[in-house]
């Protein structure tokens, strides 16, 4: 997906301590939240409609614009019910399997979408969320579309994957942060030498080794490596670039760089950020979204201005630019087609009016999540949360390219297997040879 140009990364940032603590009691909520009471899976009140969705940083911005449409159609009110990421994913391909999604439909846009799409169950959206492609970055809002129709709209923040860089740590061994594969490994050399664990992995959740995986075969190969594999072309998976990619992933594994336990490490539970804000991990490379974590979980070490950024190291002799970019472009609302005329229409309505409105965006900023809107600049420049914002938000403005998620690109069961073999690859219990050929294999 092409956004913009830039011949290099943005360098390192040190988050200025100068910044206030915003209040971080409303990022701590319940698994699920029902907005007008008695809503039961698939199906919202009566006149209204359901809508699905996760916890953790983003849910106060949704709890906050569904509040505001209630308020206003009290006749067609939302209830809402929030879930964990992982727990999400496989309730919501359930429930559309069975012809029980909320009429709203949280997604990832890619590989998902594209099978809801082929098995009917979301609606068409073109021509009708002209309001809302008005307001979003129209490369972001691209992401929604299937073979030229909008089945998809963003719905939230653009979520680079960033590192974070623990700045307390690179003080007191004296390194910097590395910009090269080459530094990355010195600089795995120091913190271990120190008993510091280099880099903070979730590998219990396993999603988050995908980070490692695209940012590696984008440096060393360019985008055109996944979107070959994207596109189900017979033997993509064999392209040099990833197998260098998986080889240096265990490269990386066998110098230390994660340390022992990383197995058994939990996303859902922030658990790879505490590494970080505790000083038992010095960086962490992981989405956007975890910023507003380090907020809300470790205010005076954030306070502190322990907390930096950085973008992914280059690898000599790349072909990729290094002002490429991975994560999710944003995440999106579709539209169930299970759903009456009626809730069909009431969250169109709600799409264009409420879904990434001013409120919307100034809630996004408050909590310290970077805006998928165009023209967010002087809202970000005033917000508190200022050096990140820009920071991540010039990421997204400046990326040649910014690539989706691969298990969200990627079909489910495809997905799945890549999961399941990229664990494998940090376990050091599958060789990038047979990664390569099990993945071959799931070439449609």
């Amino acid at each position: 997906m092409t956004v913009s140009t830039s011949p290099t990364p943005a360098p390192a940032k040190k988050r200025s301590n100068r910044r206030r603590l915003l209040a971080s009691a409303a990022l701590i909520a319940p698994l699920a939240l029902s907005a007008c009471g008695g809503a039961q899976p698939g199906g919202g009140t009566a006149g209204g409609f359901s809508a699905w969705t996760l916890t953790g940083s983003q849910q106060d911005a949704f709890e906050a614009s569904f509040e505001s449409w209630n308020e206003a159609n009290p006749e067609q009110t939302i209830s809402a019910e929030f879930f964990a990421n992982d727990a999400y994913k496989e309730k919501i391909r359930t429930a559309v399997g069975a012809g029980n999604a909320p009429t709203l439909i949280f997604n990832w846009s890619g590989g998902t979408l594209a099978d809801y799409v082929a098995n009917g169950n979301v609606v068409d959206l073109t021509g009708k969320v002209d309001a809302l492609e008005a307001r979003a970055i129209q490369a972001i809002e691209q992401a929604g579309e299937v073979d030229g129709a909008q089945y998809a709209v963003p719905n939230n923040s653009t979520q680079p994957v960033v590192l974070y860089i623990n700045e307390k740590l690179f003080e007191e061994v004296g390194v910097q942060p590395p910009t090269t594969w080459e530094e990355t490994l010195d600089v795995v050399e120091a913190f271990k030498a120190e008993g510091i664990t280099p880099f903070a992995v979730a590998g219990q959740s396993q999603w988050p080794y995908l980070m490692w995986i695209q940012y590696l075969t984008d440096r060393i190969g360019g985008p055109e490596v996944f979107q070959a594999i994207a596109n189900n072309e017979p033997d993509a998976w064999s392209h040099p670039a990833v197998a260098e990619a998986l080889t240096k992933i265990q490269e990386l594994v066998d110098a230390g760089g994660f340390g022992d336990s990383y197995g058994s490490v939990v996303a859902d539970a922030n658990a790879d950020a505490a590494l970080v804000h505790t000083d038992k991990a010095a960086m962490l490379l992981q989405g956007s979204w975890v910023y507003a974590g380090f907020k809300a979980d470790a205010p005076e070490w954030y306070e502190e201005g322990n907390l930096g950024f950085a973008p992914f190291p280059t690898v000599e002799g790349g072909a990729g630019d290094p002002a490429n970019i991975v994560g999710n472009p944003a995440n999106f609302w579709s539209v169930s087609a299970d759903a009456s005329e009626e809730e069909q229409q009431a969250a169109v309505d709600y799409l264009n009016e409420y879904t990434l409105n001013e409120e919307s965006i100034d809630k996004f900023i408050e909590l310290g999540l970077v805006p998928s809107t165009q023209g967010a600049e002087d809202a970000i420049a005033a917000s508190e949360d200022a050096d990140f914002l820009e920071y991540a938000y010039g990421m997204v403005q400046d990326a040649p390219n910014f690539q989706l998620s691969w298990d969200q690109a990627l079909a489910a069961d495809q997905a799945q297997q890549l999961l399941t073999n990229l664990s494998q690859i940090f376990q050091g219990s599958l060789t990038p040879e047979q990664f390569v050929d099990n993945m071959n294999a799931t070439i449609k």
